[in-house]
C-alpha cells in the first residue's frame, strides 16, 4: 500500500475514507455522498479515484458459483479440452440432471454459433437434451447435419428427428441421411458411403462450423450403444474384451481414447474420429454415473474441445483420474 503523502492531509484522508466506506460498503452513489459530506460531486469522484491509487480499496468477490468454476478449473488441468461447463446438481433423478446439463449446453450452443454457421450433431439422450432446452431468442440462418447414420426406434436414436427438431427450434434447415448406422461389413460401408446422397450429407458435416455430440457408455446396461447397434447385447462378451469405455460417434473407444480393436468399429456409417477432430468447435454432452470413464476417455483422446456436465459427474471425473493416476 502507498503510504499518504504531504500533499493528503489529515482531513482530506478522513474525507477519503469516509467517502470510500460510504461508497463501498453502504453502497451509496457519488452524488449521495456529496450530499452527505457537503462536497462537490467532482471532489467525491476525486476522493474515491484517489483511495484507488493509493491500494485503500482491495475488492473481493464471492460467487455462489465459486465451487463450479473450481471443478471447471481442475477438468480442464486434466488436459484434453480447452473447457468445461458444469452446472449444479441440484437432484438425484438422472432424468433431472441430464436436462439441467441440456439447458447449459443449449445457452453455449446459442453463445457460440451465428448466421451462416453449419453444426454437426449426433443422436442420444445428450443431444436430445441439448434440443429441448433451447430457447433461442431469434433464428439463426443454419444448416444442421447428421455426423452418423440412422437409427429409427426410439427418438434420441434418430439422428434425422434430433437434427429436424434442432433446425426447426434455431430456425435454420437440417439435412437427412438416408442409410443405417451400422453396414453389415466395411465393404457395404464403402459402398453407402459412395452413395452420392450419402457422401454429400457426410461432406457437409466434415465441413461444419461447430459439432455437438453425446459421449457414450458402454458397460451400463442402460448404454444408448444398445439402442444404436441391434447386435450389441450378443457381443457384449466382445465389446469387453475390446477394452472399450467409451463411444463417440458410435466408435468405441478405450481407456486411452484410442478406438478400439473392435469389428463394427470398422463398418460404421458415421465421420471417423479423424474426420471429427477437424470440426473447428466440437461440444460434448454427459452427465451420470455411467459416462464418468467415456468422458475421462475423451479427454485423454482429446476428441472435444468442451465438456458439459453436472457437478457430481464432473467431481467423480477428477476422482477417478486421481485413483487412476495413483
Amino acid at each position: 500500500m502507498a503510504p499518504i503523502t504531504p500533499r493528503d492531509d489529515l482531513q482530506a484522508a478522513r474525507q477519503m475514507h469516509q467517502a470510500l466506506v460510504l461508497h463501498y460498503i453502504e453502497g451509496k452513489t457519488q452524488a449521495e455522498i456529496a450530499r452527505e459530506l457537503g462536497l462537490s460531486h467532482a471532489t467525491v469522484n476525486r476522493l474515491i479515484k484517489r483511495g484507488h491509487q493509493l491500494g485503500l480499496v482491495e475488492i473481493k468477490i464471492k460467487s455462489p458459483i465459486d465451487h463450479l468454476v473450481e471443478i471447471e478449473a481442475r477438468l480442464v488441468e486434466l488436459g484434453g479440452i480447452e473447457r468445461a461447463v458444469v452446472v449444479p446438481s441440484v437432484s438425484d433423478n438422472p432424468r433431472t440432471a441430464l436436462q439441467r446439463v441440456g439447458e447449459a449446453a443449449a445457452r453455449l450452443l446459442l453463445d457460440t454459433i451465428k448466421d451462416g454457421d453449419t453444426i454437426s450433431i449426433s443422436g442420444g439422450k445428450g443431444v436430445s437434451a441439448l434440443v429441448a432446452g433451447l430457447q433461442p431468442s431469434r433464428r439463426y440462418d443454419v444448416e444442421v447435419i447428421p455426423a452418423t447414420g440412422l437409427v429409427q426406434g426410439k427418438h434420441y436414436t434418430d439422428v434425422n428427428h434430433v437434427a429436424s427438431l434442432m433446425a426447426d427450434k434455431l430456425g435454420g434447415r437440417a439435412y437427412q441421411i438416408h442409410a443405417p448406422l451400422f453396414a453389415d461389413s466395411p465393404e457395404q460401408r464403402e459402398m453407402l458411403m459412395s452413395v452420392r446422397s450419402v457422401g454429400d450429407v457426410f461432406r457437409r458435416a466434415r465441413e461444419a462450423d461447430v459439432a455437438v455430440i453425446g459421449i457414450g457408455s458402454i458397460l451400463s446396461d442402460d448404454s444408448s450403444y444398445y439402442d444404436l447397434h441391434p447386435f450389441s447385447v450378443a457381443d457384449r462378451r466382445a465389446i469387453e474384451e475390446s477394452g472399450a469405455t467409451g463411444e463417440l460417434l458410435a466408435h468405441l473407444i478405450g481407456r486411452d481414447g484410442q478406438l478400439c480393436d473392435y469389428t463394427p468399429n470398422r463398418s460404421l456409417v458415421s465421420l471417423t474420429l479423424d474426420e471429427f477432430a477437424t470440426i473447428p468447435r466440437s461440444i460434448g454432452i454427459a452427465s451420470g454415473a455411467s459416462k464418468i470413464a467415456p468422458v475421462l476417455s475423451a479427454m485423454r483422446g482429446n476428441h472435444l474441445d468442451t465438456i458439459v456436465t453436472d457437478e457430481t459427474t464432473g467431481l467423480q471425473i477428477l476422482d477417478l483420474a486421481q485413483k487412476e493416476a495413483a
